[in-house]
């Protein structure tokens, strides 16, 4: 048992001799490559020139909303747009499979016997990603024969070819669409997250009383929005699992983590769950997500309510004797290695997020920064932490970059394939009865407990905005000139955000968690036995939320 190990506690002083790993020297290599490349398209002019598009697109939709009467492009001419607009045709519901089976994959091969280990390799998971993602390429190449909706670097509609056998034009837009305007931005932050807060170290042992698991908790859920989940999640597990060691009752402890920490924390700010960042992506106002304080505070305050009652009066009166004896001699107070450096950076990426935004102009002034800056500025962050940073932190903290390529591969089949899904409910997302906040909630949060919760974030969000398509009250007007109605857009966030919590394939440090968990000797329990979890703790609380929430 985890109780019966000894941990060892290094000193906060790093060796000057200590090395950073191979790999990462070769992130640092790539970072660095990306940054030079970049460099260069500015002196050519190309990011300037995306910028001065999304801006123009932005003022030719306000154009379009204060008249309604008048459609206006990019260019500024009148009716062209919505003459294109007429003409186009999403594609058939089969092209949908790929990105079931996508997610179906994530859900199911890592629970068969046969196919676990097979899974477990990131190759192998990339096989399964790129031959989907190439179906979906295969048949916008071949098969569709309608104009397209291109969003990079500003929306436009992307005109049908006839005479191509293979259609390059809408193939270019439709990946331009998934990697160059989503997955980039998207793996830019987790990395850059997931790799500062690899950087951070806390150790220490403290009586494991219920008051102390539950600030650990708390702290986590301040902690979720502003550094994310991952980061949170990394973070705080190692010293929560310490501070526990002799105790024998740890599995709840690590399972109300998951809850709380992995997911119902991070609804503060877009860098707490991917699903909200994906909202920001397309358009949402980065402190919008503060006007949901009062379902976190719920929620949240319930969970650790809940938590402390059920320590306080079973688990811990149910301890050994000898184990709680042990508990409160072996106790050092906590050393934090690494915060100084990587707090900073963390702040700077905080602040890359929330000024950098191409859409809009830096506070104080008419300039909008260049598109890709924002990302370039956390990838410097995150080369900063590797070579500034202790590399003996990162080793004690077990570091490594496995975990954040597993979501690379899988989110760059998941992102192509989703394309036609984006495409049906834009165009026939009124058609699904999907009327008020509730049923967006459930919707959201039941794909959420099963699927991914950020790709089923963003087809929701296609699905509410498209159902709304002037201003008024109640309406949020998007960076990206279009508009939402703010109900729906609160349950879409709240049933992605707190219902992937619901099963450990919700959210991608569910699976983390559990297994730095397991290497300490906790047992957690099988899939469905969190189910029974998350169903009877979780799940009462989510219908007290939609009643007096929604």
């Amino acid at each position: 048992m985890a109780r019966d190990r000894h941990l060892r506690h290094p000193p906060v002083a790093v060796a000057p001799t200590s090395r950073l790993p191979v790999s990462s020297h070769s992130v640092i290599i790539g970072v660095g490559i990306v940054i030079v490349c970049y460099a260069v398209s500015v002196l050519v002019g190309w990011p300037q020139h995306a910028t001065t598009l999304i801006v123009n697109e932005m003022h030719a939709a306000a154009a379009s909303a204060a008249q309604p009467d008048a459609k206006i492009n990019v260019a500024g001419t009148k009716a062209a747009a919505h003459d294109q607009q007429a003409e186009l045709t999403p594609p058939p519901l089969y092209t949908v499979l790929p990105f079931v089976l996508m997610l179906a994959a994530i859900a199911i091969l890592p629970l068969l016997r046969g196919a676990k280990h097979w899974w477990e390799s990131n190759l192998h998971r990339f096989y399964v990603a790129g031959g989907l993602a190439a179906l979906t390429v295969l048949y916008y190449a071949l098969a569709h024969q309608y104009p397209i909706i291109g969003h990079f670097p500003a929306q436009h509609v992307a005109p049908f070819v006839p005479d191509e056998s293979f259609h390059i034009g809408t193939v270019s837009n439709l990946l331009a669409n998934a990697i160059l305007n989503e997955y980039v931005p998207f793996m830019v932050l987790l990395t850059s997250l997931y790799t500062i807060s690899g950087g951070i170290r806390i150790e220490g042992d403290l009586p494991a009383h219920p008051f102390t698991n539950t600030v650990f908790l708390a702290i986590g859920a301040l902690l979720a929005s502003f550094i994310g989940t991952t980061g949170a999640a990394m973070v705080l597990i190692r010293p929560l699992l310490e501070t526990n060691r002799e105790r024998k009752h740890v599995t709840h402890t690590v399972v109300l983590f998951t809850f709380i920490v992995c997911n119902c924390g991070g609804c503060l700010l877009p860098l707490g769950d991917p699903p909200l960042f994906l909202g920001y992506l397309q358009g949402v106002p980065f402190l919008w997500t503060l006007t949901l304080w009062k379902e976190w505070l719920f929620i949240n305050g319930c969970l650790l309510a809940i938590y402390w009652a059920w320590d306080s009066y079973y688990f811990y009166p149910h301890e050994d004797a000898r184990d709680i004896a042990r508990d409160e001699s072996r106790v050092h107070r906590f050393r934090f290695a690494g915060w100084q450096l990587n707090g900073l950076l963390l702040l700077g990426v905080i602040l890359a997020v929330a000024f950098l935004d191409p859409s809009k102009a830096l506070p104080g002034t008419d300039w909008h920064p260049w598109l890709y800056l924002r990302e370039v500025v956390q990838l410097g962050l995150l080369t900063l932490s590797l070579l500034l940073g202790s590399a003996h932190t990162r080793k004690m903290n077990d570091f490594n970059f496995a975990a954040i390529i597993e979501v690379a591969v899988l989110f760059f089949g998941i992102f192509i394939c989703m394309q036609p899904a984006l495409q049906i409910l834009n165009a026939r997302g009124v058609e699904l009865g999907l009327n008020n906040p509730y049923k967006f909630f459930w919707g959201t949060g039941t794909l959420s407990s099963f699927l991914d919760n950020a790709p089923t974030y963003l087809v929701f969000f296609q699905t509410a905005n498209a159902m709304t398509t002037a201003p008024g009250h109640g309406i949020l007007a998007l960076q990206s000139g279009q508009f939402i109605r703010e109900d729906l857009l609160a349950a879409i966030s709240l049933g992605a955000v707190f219902m992937g919590s619901m099963t450990y394939i919700g959210n991608g440090p569910n699976f983390m968690v559990k297994s730095i968990a397991e290497s300490w000797g906790v047992r957690m329990p099988s899939f469905f036995g969190y189910m029974v979890y998350s169903c009877a703790i979780l799940l009462p609380l989510l219908v007290l939320l939609n009643v007096f929430f929604l």
